[in-house]
C-alpha cells in the first residue's frame, strides 16, 4: 500500500523560508513523478509543482515559480519543497502525491498524503 507523509510545515512570516518533505513507501520510488499541491480555506487544491522520476525536469505553477524548488532523493524515497520568500496568500494545506507515470505531470496523481499546514503571517 503507497504512503505518503509530509513534514515540514509550521507558522512563518512573510519573507521567511520553509522546507516541506515527503516520506514515500508501498510503490518503486524512483519509477514515478511526484508533485506537490496545496488546499487554502474556501478554495480547491490547486497544483504547485511536480518533479520526473529522476529529479531532472521539474515544472512549477505561476504563483510560486522562481520562489519555490521542487527537488528528489530517490535513496531515501523522499521527495521536497523548498519554499523561499513566502507570502500570506502562501499559507495553505501542502500535499504531497505519487502519478502513475515517470513523467512530469500536473493532473492525473493517484496517492496523496495527509498534508501539512502552511500558515505564513503578514
Amino acid at each position: 500500500q503507497v504512503q505518503l507523509v509530509e513534514s515540514g510545515g509550521g507558522l512563518v512570516q512573510a519573507g521567511g523560508s520553509l522546507r516541506l518533505r515527503c516520506a514515500a513507501s508501498g510503490r518503486t520510488f524512483n519509477r514515478y513523478a511526484m508533485g506537490w499541491f496545496r488546499q487554502a480555506p474556501g478554495k480547491e487544491r490547486e497544483f504547485i509543482a511536480a518533479i520526473n522520476w529522476s529529479g531532472r525536469s521539474s515544472y512549477y505553477a505561476d504563483s510560486v515559480k522562481g520562489r519555490f524548488t521542487i527537488s528528489r532523493d530517490n535513496a531515501k524515497n523522499t521527495v521536497y519543497l523548498q519554499m523561499n520568500s513566502l507570502k500570506p496568500e502562501d499559507t495553505a494545506v501542502y500535499y504531497c502525491a505519487t502519478h502513475p507515470t515517470p513523467a512530469v505531470a500536473v493532473t492525473g496523481y493517484d496517492y496523496w498524503g495527509q498534508g501539512t499546514q502552511v500558515t505564513v503571517s503578514a
